[in-house]
């Protein structure tokens, strides 16, 4: 009798002590998924953030309704780079509407930087050089929108950017004198992942 309550008791403690263990893994495993959200929250918070793509200045690299990654973590923009910015105009040439929506744009020269545009021989030249713009959308000739009808040369000012948008006859962009050179401060993030409707890079 005294056997089987002993073996009784060890079966009981052991019992229990799996008990335990088993809750002891069921709060370690809660504990480790609400610290990833957590982290996801404040990286997406802090570091991070999704911004969806309005009007068609970015075609053929980034079309509308495209949701993309931007980050301003340690960033510093550059020549070729696609960066969201915050002002109050809008994505596309002749909208009479503007609303506060970001607008997306690549930037072609940073701050000290010689741009020039010549229509004629439909180039941009940068310090010189003649970009090679493989990304422009098929059929477009990069003009001046300011009134400028021919070849126009301007300098960079300190701080700001020139940006325009891939799809050149349809962007409102730094060319037009309604938006002209953007204030890097205005930049939220650089552009790198595409994530909707498919998953790219830029």
């Amino acid at each position: 009798m005294d056997y089987f309550y002993n073996n009784s008791s060890r079966e009981d403690s052991g019992d229990k002590i799996k008990k335990r263990r088993v809750i002891s893994e069921i709060y370690e495993w809660v504990d480790a998924v609400v610290i990833a959200i957590i982290a996801i929250i404040l990286l997406f918070t802090f570091a991070f953030r999704v911004v969806g793509i309005k009007g068609e200045s970015m075609q053929n690299t980034l079309l509308n309704n495209d949701r993309v990654i931007i980050s301003n973590l340690f960033y510093t923009p550059k020549c070729g780079d696609i960066v969201v910015i915050s002002r109050n105009y809008t994505n596309t040439a002749g909208d009479t509407n503007p609303d506060d929506s970001p607008i997306i744009k690549r930037v072609i020269a940073t701050e000290g930087q010689e741009i020039t545009i010549d229509p004629e021989n439909d180039t941009v030249t940068v310090d010189g050089t003649v970009l090679d713009e493989t990304y422009v959308k098929p059929g477009q000739v990069t003009t001046w929108t300011d009134g400028t009808s021919g070849k126009k040369t301007i300098t960079i000012e300190k701080g700001h950017v020139f940006v325009m948008g891939d799809n050149r006859g349809n962007s409102l962009d730094s060319r037009s004198s309604e938006i002209g050179q953007v204030d890097t401060r205005y930049i939220l993030g650089r552009a790198f992942l595409r994530i909707y409707p498919k998953l790219g890079g830029l």
